[in-house]
């Protein structure tokens, strides 16, 4: 077989594939779950207050740029897309009650409802978490806080199992490819014809600088238990006279 032979063999047995998800959310994505992950291990205890404190002011900028992304972002990113995507579920959910089932639809109508309640309770606990932070309202807030931690990790959980079970359900390939590569098997357009590589980068190099500012504020590597800020601790004089 001549090279030109070989060239469309391996071609035509190449699966094709389009993209559905740019860069930046697909970012957005997983920094938002490595935020979460890591505030929710330091949670507890003093000593790791200020990567919880870090991490959570993070997920404030990131939950900043998705609300933005809402607006002018590519379409397949827009609330548009997630309004889309409910009517889609509301279809297939009542063509099951006649025994018409079909997967693809529910999958993501279920997904986009557990990634609307993750946002919603991601603000909860920033929102709360940031009233603590600052003494706002006494304790009056860290149940609201916790409570919206607990939340969160439920519905995260939810995600993921909806996730693998359309895998499953799929027997290999599906949809939980698109936040690593950006793209699906399947035939047709990419949804998402600019897939902005530099914003994404810009993204991950502000967070990182983030994290080092905060890295080298701290005082010995320690979190002042008064807020984000950090001061170096000042040596007491007292009434000593100097030698």
């Amino acid at each position: 077989m001549n090279t030109a032979s070989a060239y469309r063999a391996e071609t035509a047995d190449a699966s094709p594939s389009r993209r559905v998800v740019d860069a930046p959310t697909r970012v957005f994505h997983w920094l938002l779950a490595l935020c979460f992950v890591g505030a929710y291990v330091t949670s507890e205890g003093e000593r790791w207050r200020l990567v919880h404190i870090t991490l959570g002011y993070s997920m404030i900028g990131l939950m900043g740029f998705r609300l933005i992304w809402f607006v002018i972002g590519p379409r397949s990113s827009r609330l548009g897309a997630w309004r889309t995507r409910f009517k889609a579920f509301f279809q297939a959910a009542s063509a099951a009650r006649t025994g018409s089932l079909k997967w693809s639809p529910l999958q993501m109508g279920l997904n986009t409802v557990a990634l609307v309640g993750v946002m919603s309770f991601t603000l909860m606990a920033i929102a709360s978490g940031y009233a603590v932070d600052q003494e706002w309202f006494g304790d009056a807030l860290e149940e609201v806080h916790e409570f919206a931690g607990n939340g969160l990790l439920m519905l995260v959980l939810a995600h993921i199992a909806l996730v693998m079970l359309g895998w499953a359900l799929r027997s290999g390939g599906g949809s939980w490819t698109q936040m690593f590569t950006g793209r699906v098997v399947g035939r047709g357009p990419d949804l998402v014809p600019h897939n902005r590589v530099w914003l994404a980068v810009l993204m991950l190099a502000g967070v990182v600088a983030f994290w080092t500012y905060q890295w080298q504020g701290a005082p010995s590597g320690q979190a002042d238990l008064g807020g984000t800020h950090l001061e170096q601790s000042q040596p007491s004089h007292g009434d000593d006279d100097d030698d």
